[in-house]
């Protein structure tokens, strides 16, 4: 991972995420609203200034066990072939609190470039005796270039299901000692 700023960009040191107060999740217009998603299992360090993420796809959350196991099926992220989605930051530039990164977005067995927008704290002092901060991300990719093409259509004609995925990511990372 390069730096193209003089401010250190990211700390430095090895951090790992603290998944009670991390979340990774996803929001896809849908009819008339937007559905929402997250997964449970996952996993982000920083470590030697490379970040990287990844997600077991059996954990996607959604409002029902039915849905849930769509999703998991090969019309979707077919979790039995790709059980994880992965992204390895290439190039992190900060501007104060603002960040982009540029990575490789990893979905169901396909790569692409994609780039990420965010923010970031310094690390402070936490309550619990150890140092941490945190980063929130947003992207927004086509998820049809990931394979995931499954649609329902409307009477229109028109799909009830965007393209368009926005991938959120909020993460607190802890320093290990």
């Amino acid at each position: 991972m390069t730096t193209q700023t003089t401010d250190q960009t990211l700390p430095s040191g090895t951090w790992s995420v603290d998944r009670v107060h991390s979340t990774v999740g996803f929001a896809i217009p849908y009819m008339a609203g937007t559905f929402q998603g997250t997964f449970a299992d996952f996993e982000a360090r920083l470590s030697d200034g490379a970040l990287h993420g990844s997600a077991r796809v059996a954990s996607v959350q959604a409002k029902d066990p039915n849905l849930e196991g769509h999703l998991q099926s090969p019309e979707f992220f077919d979790a039995e072939r790709y059980p994880e989605l992965t992204f390895d930051a290439k190039d992190v530039t900060r501007s104060g609190d603002d960040l982009t990164i540029s990575g490789e977005l990893t979905l169901k067995g396909h790569t692409e470039t994609v780039e990420i927008n965010g923010r970031v704290t310094d690390p402070f002092a936490d309550p619990y005796g150890g140092e941490r901060f945190g980063i929130q991300l947003e992207t927004t990719v086509d998820r049809t270039k990931f394979g995931l093409n499954w649609n329902n259509p409307l009477p229109s004609g028109e799909p009830a299901l965007s393209n368009q995925v926005t991938i959120t990511v909020d993460l607190q990372l802890v320093k290990e000692s």
